[in-house]
């Protein structure tokens, strides 16, 4: 079993923190796509410092684009061994990137053990964030899953009750469950909205 830390790369200062309290075997760093010198000094000065005693390495996610953090983030903690323990630091970098970290540690609450903020007025100070998860049913997956392929659009209310396999009553009754939710938008056809892309990772 390995202690796995995911967090947020801009100033070096909370992720060695981090670092030094966790104790880590693997360092995982979310940075900008196109990081600029800054991001890259710093990521440079966690290598040398951690690398020889943790490996450290580096996942490009884009700046502001939350779903799409959200996914990559989901597929990090999906490639870690099951028995691992997996903390996240949403401390550093853009607000956007550690939202997006953030609900990928929601959508495998299961996965993550703490998730952690660190004031920047109290550099020794820990705010653990609460765990949640999106709770959702088997069914309501299920719809929100076949809304977000690419050829749903095709797809008739009829077709979607034969791809989930449940009745119509209960497709319309969860399709108003997930509305309520925030997680799909029927104003044009049913889509997912950016809640609803990420609660299905």
């Amino acid at each position: 079993m390995a202690k796995v830390l995911i967090a947020t790369l801009y100033s070096p200062d909370p992720v060695l923190t981090a670092a030094n309290r966790l104790g880590p075997d693997r360092l995982i760093l979310l940075i900008d796509l196109k990081p600029n010198k800054e991001q890259e000094k710093n990521y440079k000065l966690i290598q040398e410092s951690l690398g020889r005693v943790v490996d450290v390495k580096q996942v490009k996610t884009e700046v502001y684009d939350i779903v799409g953090v959200a996914e990559k983030c989901v597929e990090i903690i999906d490639m870690q061994p099951k028995d691992d323990e997996i903390y996240v630091n949403i401390t550093s970098g853009r607000k956007t990137k550690a939202l997006g970290l953030l609900f990928a540690s929601y959508a495998r609450c299961n996965r993550v053990k703490k998730i952690a903020y660190n004031p920047e007025e109290d550099k020794n100070a820990v705010v653990w964030l609460p765990k949640m998860s999106f709770k959702l049913t088997e069914s309501q997956k299920k719809v929100l899953s076949v809304i977000g392929e690419k050829d749903y659009a095709k797809s008739s209310l009829t077709d979607l009750t034969g791809k989930i396999g449940i009745s119509r009553a209960m497709l319309y009754r969860n399709i108003d469950e997930l509305r309520d939710m925030g997680y799909i938008s029927t104003e044009n056809g049913l889509e997912l909205t950016d809640a609803g892309k990420i609660a299905r990772l």
